[in-house]
């Protein structure tokens, strides 16, 4: 399989080197987390002369004694070197029962600089500050981009790429096949035998059949309100209730391995956040034709999921704006930054247009307002609102 440089990433990881934090890096399985670490570990050896670098992948039957965290730590230890720069790296650390006491004591000598990878469902962001005494920096990888995409196919002309990109994804694994039925069986795969899995391990789902309902009504529901409540409604039938508490909890679960994104509403006029009713973006909009299929592709939808996940991945705060019931796509915040965003397939209807345009039109701030659409042109202002293609802006 062919492998392309994760610039955006490498670059990261290349800022913290050397910092005192442990790097954790997370993101949905099959992200490519591991190649990137791979990728890193190469760099490191190819600038830094006094390297000396531990690389521990638990998969590997190489590594199977190391599955003890005694064992562990004896090991990492046995192979430290004085007078060198000591790097750390223990991939699916995971898989190593109370990992976390052989990290908190390596950390706590100052001796290395650590990195570590694991199941997002065992290694989760919200855990992190419990499992770990001393500081750590989170690295978020998501599914590969349009420009990632275009990179690996060798690609030059956007509109197209962006085509193709739509209906196949961003899970890298899937590339490696021809057809777009063995491609979509891949996704399928990760997401029920890697994500699902790992959430039923590790919250011990006994009622498995209700998890899978709501799994895939998220799935059919990408970018629409929903509530645990209204989905609990939703799932009741007239020999079974479901209990909202419970749904809440597996949609938890779900967000918790990355599979889905929450993105909470904001009333723009009130400037405050509201607590009921949120939107859900797959990590990646593949999963949503391998596990639904085809038929009633909604393009509208997948692709402010696409600008959605694109977003996190640029590093903004996403919320679903509110103002005087009339619904904003995205209000998007990077410390002092703002964007207002709509996001539609098609524009070229006046009616669609005026739909899209009259709800930023009427926030009455300063910030830059956006209309992300397939326009297949280049960029241009309404009054004030920039219109843009959306591979165009994919492609940054």
């Amino acid at each position: 399989m062919k492998w392309i440089e994760r610039k955006f990433y490498l670059d990261k990881l290349k800022r913290v080197r050397g910092t005192p934090d442990i790097k954790v890096i997370t993101g949905v399985r099959r992200s490519g987390k591991s190649r990137l670490v791979e990728a890193f570990v190469e760099f490191i050896r190819s600038t830094d002369q006094t390297a000396n670098v531990t690389y521990i992948d638990l998969t590997n039957l190489f590594f199977e004694s190391l599955l003890d965290y005694h064992q562990l730590n004896d090991y990492i230890e046995d192979r430290y070197e004085r007078g060198k720069s000591n790097y750390l790296f223990v991939d699916e650390v995971q898989l190593c029962p109370k990992f976390e006491l052989t990290i908190n004591s390596l950390h706590s000598s100052g001796k290395y600089d650590i990195y570590i990878t694991g199941s997002n469902a065992f290694l989760l962001g919200s855990d992190l500050a419990t499992l770990f005494t001393g500081r750590t920096f989170e690295i978020e990888v998501f599914p590969f981009s349009l420009p990632e995409f275009m990179d690996y196919y060798s690609l030059s002309d956007p509109y197209e790429a962006y085509e193709r990109f739509l209906i196949e994804g961003g899970m890298a694994g899937s590339y490696a096949y021809t057809s777009t039925d063995e491609k979509y069986q891949y996704i399928a795969d990760v997401f029920d035998t890697l994500i699902i899995r790992d959430i039923r391990q590790k919250y011990k789902i006994r009622n498995v059949a209700l998890m899978d309902r709501v799994t895939d009504f998220l799935l059919d529901n990408i970018s629409n309100l929903s509530s645990a409540r209204s989905i609990a409604d939703s799932l009741t039938g007239n020999r079974d209730a479901v209990n909202h508490k419970t749904v809440s909890k597996y949609m938890a679960y779900l967000c918790n391995a990355f599979a889905f994104y929450k993105v909470r509403r904001y009333d723009i006029r009130g400037k405050k956040y509201l607590s009921s009713n949120h939107k859900y973006y797959l990590s990646d909009h593949a999963f949503r034709y391998a596990k639904l299929g085809t038929k009633n592709l909604d393009y509208g939808r997948m692709i402010e999921n696409i600008v959605a996940i694109d977003l996190l991945r640029r590093g903004y705060e996403l919320y679903a704006g509110i103002l005087h019931r009339r619904e904003i796509d995205f209000v998007a915040i990077r410390r002092n930054e703002k964007l207002y965003i709509q996001v539609s397939d098609s524009i070229s209807d006046p009616k669609t247009f005026a739909r899209e345009v009259d709800p930023l039109l009427q926030i009455k701030d300063a910030y830059p307002k956006m209309i992300i659409a397939r326009t297949r042109h280049e960029s241009y202002q309404y009054e004030g609102i920039q219109i843009v293609d959306v591979s165009n802006w994919l492609i940054g």
